[in-house]
């Protein structure tokens, strides 16, 4: 036997630091002189004695890497290799007492867990890898002792909790095998799911998400992954959900979400990766029609030409889908290829040309198929089958007038012919109503002058609501006479013979009730041939009239086109005598309506048309406040909406006129008033108590239990906030307060909104600076002051001063020590410290100079020593260094902490100490500096070992990747030799 075949174990670690040695000789030369040891204690000894040299490396040097690998090797290789299903049949049968565990591993295994919790870092980091590699070098099918399973796993689920996220990701992986997924209180499963919801280390995620199994509990908290805020981590829970996560899995609407949040994610990698994802398959596009729309789009633009044209929808020889063949999907690819090749402009015309009609052949297509959607009446619309069948003609209905879009109009003719189109199917009763704002949107787009907009759209208006009717010719006056009393007769028998029946059943005398009903059908038929007497009596005239239609459905159809024309219409357009006669025919009266949905579209027109108008606007404010406040919630919300659009536009000038019909409105008390409405900024000639009472509305809609009133009134305030339409300190704490609600939590638009309006604010100018500086005092006492039942107490206020410190430093810093000044002992004096050394201070002369002295004052009286050390840090900041001596000198300071001095009489070495600390500069140094250690330490980045990268890197080349190991390799010969006695 060569020298080579057995080898000791100090030449092995030698060896095995070398990238370019055979672990594998190395492993079988080792574990031939192991078999042959009688005693393998020393050889257990001797073999973890040279592991602890590398194990105290926390370091990813290579040479330690390299041993950590050689080390997981050999330990597994004395167990037998996998085995077959009828091997393993066999061998159970026929021994079932053999051990599964060897004495190397149960004893290396014994060896980490022993130290997983040393002080060291880096020994913790080793001991989690190398458990992790140990298990993952295990055959599928290994098993081990029941007790070892459970000390890993509960050192495991201490060490996910380590300190350092390199830690955190070794025992996540490590954790891997030992996960039980049809338990539903599996431990480790629990633990990945809690670190997928708290920790703070991207990367830890990460590990986690590549490891997790998925199962109902675990899919939920992988889905929301998705929206974290780390792109390495949202591309790689879609690439867990694709890899893992069978379609079927995800309902439609998580399907629709998943599509929604990763087509508009910021991150192209992200995008990609969401085509792999189960979400990319089948979908309902009757209910997500836009998803499914951007999602083909997205997918076409990673398809070449050629495969488009090739993929092109079922289009027959008119380049027309044929009627029979439309199908809600077909439709939808349709317009999704027309509108993609639209968007490319010039390379896309001549491919569009292949793949859409002209405009008069597909003019007339569409309105054969719009002709025969049938319009149900509410009986009808009870029969499910009836019901569904018309909302999918209406939905191919939608997505063929949206491809009007992309006709080319040019062509005179063409254009001429969709026009009387979509004319006449407006003016159609059989149109359905879900039709009417897309059609009239599409006619608008055609015609460019708006007052041939509003003159066309009147015309149709018109004859909807005023249709033609043929006269009927009048009676011979004798004869209606005659059939009237005929009629009067034969009515006062039904209902006397009625009442006989009645009677004749009541007294249960049922012959003569059998003879009376048959007498009642003998006088209603009677009655019926009267009545067609007259009907056939009535001659047709020569001439035509019109009736005005009152009912709800007409009336609706004709404010959403009223609606759509004053929503295309240029803002500059001013009102003219069409509009106005719309205005007070159709608009005004229908604000009165009974029925919900045309009250609704009123206010809609009416807030719109205002915004054409200043007097319009001041005619109709005191009607919008007062629908604001009192009609059904859908209503007021399109109420407040115009109210927000006409001060951002007119701003609060516009209710100088308006002032004596407002105090209705003003309800409410003093007190209240008092608190809740700030003064408005742009008042003009208003009165104050004027603009007030639209900002106590406008304050108790946040208070509002309706969400969607709530999240509008926030969203308005914000707009005439930052537009500078309101200043108010109050305000903005309000809508602080309301973002952090836990009550607003589910309320996604409503924190969307107002978290981009608090990036902003600040920033736009000096004055909303100042609101917030202003704010900052009033947000933080409401929060500190918070009851224990009110959700403002589960509030991080710390959030909240990071939010709100940024932008505005100087007069901050100012106002937070005139704030502790107040009360030094108060439990927030360390939080408006932390605040202060979070600041950024300009260095102005005189604020410099007030806030030095603020806080050298503060250093006088403030007792909690963590806050006296931030405030001696903000001195050395702020001051030079001669100032620094003057301020803070050891007289200056001496009398800092009762609590302190009667320590340090208790304790002798501490007051020496403390008298012999010098200056107080040095001192504070010398903290600066341990905490800045302290600091990099706990905050130290993790490297992601074993965690799928999220965006695949080239590999160096060889010569490279030599340069580079060699630059940072790791040697530990030197410490390994200097144990020349070991055996």
């Amino acid at each position: 036997m060569t020298a080579d075949s057995e080898m000791d174990i100090k030449e092995a670690f030698l060896r095995a630091q070398k990238g370019h040695n055979n672990k594998a000789k190395l492993v079988a030369s080792l574990n031939s002189r192991y078999n042959k040891l009688e005693d393998k204690t020393l050889f257990h000894e001797e073999f973890v004695h040279y592991l602890k040299y590398a194990m105290i490396v926390y370091k990813r040097e290579p040479t330690v890497e390299n041993i950590i690998e050689f080390v997981a090797r050999f330990a597994t290789s004395f167990l037998s290799p996998p085995k077959t299903e009828e091997e393993e049949q066999q061998e159970e049968e026929e021994e079932e007492d053999e051990e599964d565990d060897h004495p190397f591993l149960s004893f290396i295994f014994n060896f980490l867990l022993e130290s997983h919790k040393a002080s060291s870092h880096a020994v913790r980091f080793r001991v989690c890898q190398l458990i992790n590699k140990l298990l993952g070098s295990m055959a599928e099918n290994a098993q081990i002792d029941d007790d070892l399973f459970d000390r890993i796993h509960q050192a495991m689920l201490v060490r996910v909790t380590d300190k350092f996220p390199n830690v955190r990701i070794q025992a996540a992986l490590a954790m891997t095998r030992l996960q039980q997924p049809k338990d539903s209180d599996c431990p480790t499963i629990n633990a990945y799911m809690l670190i997928l919801e708290n920790d703070t280390n991207a990367e830890v995620r990460r590990a986690v998400l590549s490891c997790i199994a998925m199962s109902p509990r675990t899919l939920p908290k992988v889905l929301k992954r998705t929206r974290d805020i780390k792109e390495n981590v949202r591309k790689l829970a879609y690439q867990v959900l694709a890899d893992k996560v069978h379609i079927k899995a995800l309902t439609i609407a998580q399907r629709v979400t998943l599509l929604q949040q990763g087509l508009r994610d910021t991150s192209e990698t992200v995008k990609e990766m969401v085509f792999f994802s189960p979400a990319a398959g089948l979908l309902d596009v009757e209910n997500c029609a836009d998803t499914a729309l951007e999602t083909l789009k997205a997918i076409f633009r990673g398809t070449l030409t050629e495969e488009l044209l090739q993929n092109r929808a079922q289009l027959d020889d008119r380049k027309l889908i044929p009627v029979d063949s439309l199908s809600c999907e077909n439709v939808l690819y349709w317009r999704a290829l027309c509108e993609f090749l639209k968007a490319q402009r010039d390379d896309g015309e001549e491919m569009l040309e292949q793949v859409l009609p002209d405009a008069a052949t597909y003019a007339d297509f569409l309105y054969r198929y719009l002709k025969v959607v049938p319009l149900l009446t509410e009986e009808q619309r009870a029969d499910f089958n009836q019901l569904e069948l018309v909302m999918t003609k209406e939905f191919i209905s939608q997505q063929l007038i949206h491809l009007i879009g992309c006709l080319d109009t040019n062509e005179e003719g063409g254009r001429k012919r969709v026009l009387s189109v979509l004319q006449e199917m407006l003016a159609l009763p059989q149109t359905p109503s879900s039709l009417v704002s897309l059609l009239t949107e599409k006619l608008l787009t055609l015609i460019p002058d708006d007052h041939r907009r509003i003159q066309t759209v009147a015309e149709i208006i018109s004859d909807v609501r005023e249709p033609i009717m043929e006269a009927s010719a009048p009676m011979d006056e004798n004869m209606s006479r005659r059939h009237q009393v005929q009629l009067a007769e034969v009515k006062v028998s039904i209902m006397e013979a009625k009442q006989t029946l009645e009677d004749s059943i009541a007294a249960q005398d049922f012959s003569r009730a059998a003879e009376l009903k048959d007498s009642i059908t003998e006088l209603e038929n009677r009655r019926n041939q009267i009545l067609q007497e007259v009907q056939e009596s009535s001659q047709p005239a020569d001439k035509e009239i019109r009736t005005e239609k009152n009912d709800p459905e007409t009336l609706l159809r004709c404010l959403t086109m009223c609606a759509e024309l004053l929503k295309q219409m240029g803002i500059k357009t001013r009102i003219g005598p069409t509009i106005s006669a719309l205005m007070s025919s159709l608009v005004l009266p229908s604000i009165a309506n009974a029925h919900p949905a045309v009250r609704n579209m009123a206010v809609v027109c009416l807030g719109t048309c205002t915004l054409h108008s200043r007097e319009l606007a001041k005619a109709h404010m005191v009607l919008l406040l007062q629908i604001a406040q009192l009609d059904e919630v859908k209503i007021r919300i399109s109420a407040l909406r115009a109210i927000v659009d006409l001060l951002l536009l007119f701003g609060f000038q516009l209710l100088s006129e308006t002032a004596a019909n407002l105090t209705a409105l003003n309800s409410k008390s003093p007190d209240r008033r008092e608190e809740d409405a700030p003064a408005a900024e742009e008042k003009g000639d208003a009165p104050e108590d004027t603009a007030q009472s639209i900002l106590v509305m406008l304050s108790e809609f946040l208070d509002s239990e309706v969400s969607d009133l709530r999240t509008e009134t926030a969203e308005g305030l914000a707009k005439l906030m930052y537009t500078g339409r309101i200043s108010s300190a109050k305000m903005f704490s309000r809508l602080v307060l309301l973002w952090y609600n836990p009550v607003t939590e589910d309320d996604t638009r409503l924190r969307h909104c107002l978290g981009v309006f608090f990036q902003l604010y600040a920033r736009e100018s000096r004055a909303h600076q100042e609101v917030v500086e202003e704010g900052f005092l009033p947000t933080v006492r409401t929060l500190m002051n918070a009851p224990a039942t009110s959700p403002l107490a589960e509030v991080d206020v710390n959030n909240v001063v990071e939010l709100l410190e940024v932008c505005v430093h100087d007069y901050l810093a100012v106002r937070i020590c005139g704030e502790m000044l107040k009360d030094p002992t108060a439990p927030e004096v360390r939080l408006y410290t932390k605040t202060l050394s979070n600041l950024e201070l300009s260095g102005d002369g005189t604020v410099k100079k007030d806030l030095l002295t603020l806080l050298q004052q503060l250093v006088q009286v403030v007792k909690d020593r963590i806050s006296l050390r931030g405030l001696e840090k903000m001195i050395c900041q702020l001051a030079d260094s001669k100032e620094q001596g003057e301020l803070l000198s050891p007289s200056a300071l001496q009398p800092l902490d009762v609590n302190a001095d009667e320590a340090a009489a208790d304790d002798p070495s501490k007051s020496t100490k403390r008298a012999k600390r010098g200056t107080a500069e040095e001192s504070l140094r010398s903290q600066i500096g341990q905490e800045a250690e302290q600091e990099a330490e706990s905050s130290e980045e993790s490297d992601g070992e074993n965690v799928p990268e999220s965006v695949p890197q080239l590999r160096p080349s060889r010569r490279a990747k030599t340069a580079a190991l060699e630059k940072t390799k790791l040697d530990l010969n030197t410490l390994i030799n200097q144990e020349a006695n070991v055996s």
